[in-house]
């Protein structure tokens, strides 16, 4: 504590004060007298942690503003005596790690997976490419602005909130307009919660690098891509960093995830460029799998249109 939060008890000119002479109860002992005279079962030291799993439940420590679109989905659990239990790792990356969890309401059948992305302190994180991404992307306070130029300890703090708060923002709006992303449930400081995308067991949907579509199901795929793209530019933003990495294809439908580094193009001076390698970064790997280059080129011509970059 600080010096002026300290608190010393004193005395008035060195005379004794009237409650040293009142007498001193031994709480321990009286409520074991207590017990024992109406039969009240000392069960030991009381625990406020849940009654199984890990945490309980965090959706109280997020504001409104800081839980996902209403209305919300029918399988997202609110109940505040909620139990948050850690089943085991989805996914490492350089920024964040993401984890399996199961939120679970004791003595129900109600029970949840979500994933749970969390960004990772100023020591072991490695925002290697954040600068361009960062570009135009602004917080409130010049003093937080200014640490996160000069990339202090402070600063490193601040990015990880900031994209933190973007990816949680920006699957918000996805999910809003209609994008295939998965539900963003609520964000806590750096850990974001969002809907598992995979099976009840836990195994998570592959990502479109592991497969090898073909023919129709490619054609489709492909297809879900560019709605998504042209939805994504009308609404004036590039996925950033999209490939086929972070693409998830579960029951044939093509989901859109990462996109913390979100870039609203028409203030940023490579708004153009992000839209079209968007586009070329996953379309190569449609054109090595059988679809028409043409197509490709098509689409970025279309993103840029759609997101009033031309004309």
């Amino acid at each position: 504590m600080d010096e002026q939060d300290s608190f010393t008890p004193m005395r008035r000119h060195g005379r004794k004060s009237r409650l040293d002479d009142a007498p001193q109860y031994d709480l321990d002992a009286a409520f074991a007298e207590f017990a024992d005279r109406f039969g009240v079962a000392d069960d030991g030291p009381v625990s406020d942690g849940p009654p199984f799993g890990d945490r309980w439940t965090t959706w109280d420590q997020s504001q409104p503003l800081q839980r996902g679109p209403k209305p919300y989905p029918d399988w997202v659990i609110t109940d505040l005596g909620a139990v948050d239990t850690e089943l085991g790792i989805l996914k490492t990356g350089k920024e964040a790690d993401v984890f399996l969890i199961e939120r679970a309401v004791p003595d129900t059948d109600r029970a949840v997976l979500l994933a749970a992305k969390r960004y990772r302190d100023s020591k072991h994180r490695m925002f290697h490419r954040d600068a361009g991404y960062l570009e135009g992307r602004k917080v409130r306070e010049s003093r937080v602005n200014r640490a996160i130029a000069k990339r202090t300890s402070f600063g490193m703090e601040a990015i990880a909130g900031t994209w933190a708060a973007a990816e949680f923002d920006a699957l918000c709006r996805m999910w809003r307009d209609g994008m295939a992303v998965p539900y963003p449930v609520q964000i806590v400081g750096t850990e974001l919660l969002m809907e598992f995308i995979g099976e009840p067991d836990g195994a998570a949907a592959p990502r479109l690098a592991q497969l090898r579509p073909a023919g129709d199901e490619l054609r489709d795929l492909w297809q879900q891509l560019r709605d998504g793209l042209l939805v994504l530019a009308r609404d004036g933003y590039a996925h950033g960093d999209l490939s086929a990495y972070n693409l998830l294809v579960h029951d044939g439908r093509l989901v859109f995830i990462d996109v913390p580094q979100i870039v609203e193009v028409i203030g940023h001076p490579r708004g153009q460029e992000l839209l079209t390698r968007d586009v070329r970064n996953v379309g190569n790997w449609f054109t090595a799998r059988g679809l028409p280059a043409a197509a490709v080129e098509a689409l970025a011509a279309d993103v840029v249109a759609d997101a009033g970059l031309v004309g």
